[in-house]
């Protein structure tokens, strides 16, 4: 089977092959990348260029319905929530539109002394990989390749090889809206065919969002070659829960933080860390929770559980159920696969310092930890190589601040979920990655910050 494929994760079905791109064709796509940045970088207009990332927005509203549909069959995302991973990418491109001029504005530099003016002026950095992953497979992109396009930085994009259509699909909307030949190139590439693009002195930086491995590997490469890289990777994202006057309401928080896309995601929360006064009546309320979880064909738009993205995911999945359980976890609901659907689970009894602590559960599995108070609590959160996001849920400001300050993340959500916005910057710290993404400072990555003094 071709690199590239569309498999049902839900019927195992191979729906379509695509081949991958040949050496010569791969080193075409990097010229047309490069002749872009040599002409249409510096001949357009930041207006010009936010005027094209807006249609890119518009078009991924207009078709929602149809793009969702693939990321249903490649990676099996309930449909309801792929049309909302769709929107969400119109929200950011139209976000980098609205905001493109202030993004790239000169920055007046006040003078010590002398005479003259300083300014940093913010221009294109290159023609930029980007390597993403099959969870989130048009979101991924839009946060890369809308700041990017906006400041003059040619995309070459290797999606995951299960998101080939997908990756086709996007490669049709930024020609309709209108981009040159060059600005945004869809690459089938190999992982051998990777260290040489990265080697390429026409490539000028690197974006990753994947595994620590793949992120590793990448660095490394990028670091022989003095490339820029951004790495947006894992996550063991703590729920913590110190004070509340409505378990039932944070039980439902945290199924939301944890199962959507079948808990498919890097900064979803996946240990949930509760005061003793309240874990009894916490484990019951998300047990409830669950129970409301409907799995069935992703295509059903009732559907809120669909399958794992491949076997290969449930096998690991699988796999790091039976050793936590082996080391002593207990299983308080679920922990059953069918094919590649595995039902919501409540684990308990794993201590801190078990390799399943340590882990990265990647799908609908919650480990639930019990703490006598906010020092073991924090310690607990920080207990990780990962570093990505948190949740808090307190009803005490004060301790809102002081915990929020004590955890090692790259984000802190204070009794709120799912506020995830194009304005605001993710990303991680630690082994989770270093790098932002969206925003003001997802903007401000892959820039040259050019400094003009003048007399």
């Amino acid at each position: 089977m071709s690199d590239y494929a569309v498999v049902n994760p839900a019927t195992g079905e191979t729906i379509k092959e695509y081949p991958t791109i040949t050496d010569d064709e791969l080193r075409a796509a990097i010229g047309r990348a490069d002749a872009a940045y040599k002409s249409w970088s510096s001949s357009s207009t930041v207006a010009e260029r936010a005027a094209l990332i807006r249609k890119v927005g518009e078009l991924h509203v207009e078709r929602a319905t149809e793009l969702a549909d693939i990321i249903v069959r490649e990676m099996g995302k309930p449909k309801a929530q792929a049309v909302g991973e769709v929107q969400f990418c119109g929200a950011i491109y139209g976000f980098y539109a609205d905001n493109a001029e202030d993004l790239l504005a000169d920055e007046p530099i006040e003078l010590l002394g002398g005479d003259g003016t300083a300014v940093v002026r913010r221009g294109p950095y290159g023609t930029l990989l980007g390597i993403m992953p099959w969870n989130y497979p048009y979101y991924q992109v839009a946060r890369f390749a809308g700041p990017n396009l906006i400041i003059g930085n040619p995309i070459l994009l290797k999606h995951a090889p299960q998101c080939p259509e997908s990756a086709a699909a996007m490669q049709e909307i930024f020609d309709d809206a209108g981009f040159p030949e060059g600005c945004y190139e869809n690459i089938y590439a190999t992982n051998e065919q990777i260290v040489w693009v990265i080697g390429d002195p026409r490539v000028h930086g690197v974006s990753v969002t994947g595994s620590e491995r793949a992120g590793a590997a990448v660095a490394e490469i990028a670091g022989r070659n003095l490339k820029k890289v951004v790495l947006e990777l894992g996550g063991s994202d703590p729920f913590i829960v110190l004070g509340t006057d409505d378990v039932g309401a944070v039980a439902e928080q945290a199924a939301a933080a944890r199962f959507e896309n079948a808990g498919q995601a890097c900064n979803a929360a996946k240990r949930f860390i509760v005061k003793d006064e309240y874990y009894d009546e916490f484990v019951a309320k998300l047990k409830d929770q669950i129970a409301g979880i409907k799995k069935g064909d992703p295509a059903d738009e009732d559907t809120t559980l669909g399958p794992l993205s491949s076997a290969t995911a449930a096998d690991r999945l699988e796999d790091q159920l039976k050793r936590a359980i082996d080391g002593g976890a207990e299983v308080v609901v679920g922990g059953k696969r069918d094919g590649n659907y595995f039902e919501p689970t409540i684990l308990t009894g794993i201590k801190p310092g078990d390799d399943a602590s340590q882990e990265e559960f990647f799908g609908p599995v919650a480990q639930v930890y019990k703490v006598g108070s906010e020092e073991e609590a924090v310690s607990l959160a920080n207990d990780t190589a990962f570093g990505l996001g948190s949740y808090l849920m307190t009803n005490d400001a004060e301790q809102a601040e002081r915990v929020a300050n004590a955890i090692e993340a790259g984000m802190v959500y204070v009794n709120i979920v799912g506020a995830d916005s194009p304005e605001l910057p993710f990303g991680g710290f630690k082994r989770s990655g270093f790098g932002r993404e969206l925003g003001r400072f997802g903007a401000d990555e892959f820039v040259n910050k050019k400094l003009i003094r003048a007399a």
